[in-house]
């Protein structure tokens, strides 16, 4: 039996829940999007092993989200891409046309998307309300009919119709998306 159990909407009470998490079921309430959740009742999902059975709980496309930066960190950007898929830098560069794509800092993460290391996620584009990180998405991501994704906080699990996350929700946080094509492997 699992230790995961998916409930529709938000959490009965927001009590022990940060703000960041709450702000994110108050952004999908507010724009009528359906969605499903799950609480890690041990402990947060910090990696990809950690995220397997919860991925069978949630029944839909878990992706790994990589919070970048270009060398000078002055461009940042977002990448979704299937959890299965090994990320190679010099396959996006060439896409994005930017060099030496390296991991941001949890300093920049945090200011620029309101998340920390290990939480990323594509809600955390509510709060750049500045529009300085760049969305982009493999291809691979949009052919699901679910995404999977944290509220911004990696203590509980998303599941959201792909084509709301990818219309709606982007259109009201004011964000476009750049598709790549990531092959991913070793």
């Amino acid at each position: 039996m699992s230790a995961y159990e998916l409930m529709r909407g938000r959490p009965e009470t927001n009590e022990g829940r940060l703000l960041r998490e709450i702000r994110c079921y108050d952004k999908l309430d507010e724009l009528g999007m359906e969605y499903w959740r799950t609480d890690h009742p041990d402990a947060e999902a910090y990696t990809m092993e950690a995220c397997k059975e919860i991925d069978a709980v949630l029944g839909a496309t878990v992706c790994k989200n990589l919070f970048l930066t270009n060398r000078q960190h002055t461009n940042y950007y977002l990448l979704l891409m299937p959890g299965d898929k090994v990320f190679k830098t010099k396959e996006l560069s060439s896409q994005i046309g930017s060099a030496r794509l390296s991991f941001g800092t949890p300093e920049e993460m945090e200011s620029l998307i309101g998340c920390a290391p290990g939480s990323s996620s594509i809600m955390g584009l509510m709060n750049d309300t500045e529009k300085k990180v760049r969305l982009l998405v493999d291809e691979d991501v949009l052919k699901g009919e679910y995404l999977g994704c944290h509220p911004c906080i990696n203590t509980s699990s998303l599941k959201l119709r792909t084509a709301e996350v990818f219309g709606i929700f982007l259109k009201d946080v004011g964000h476009e998306m750049t598709v790549v094509k990531l092959v991913g492997e070793e």
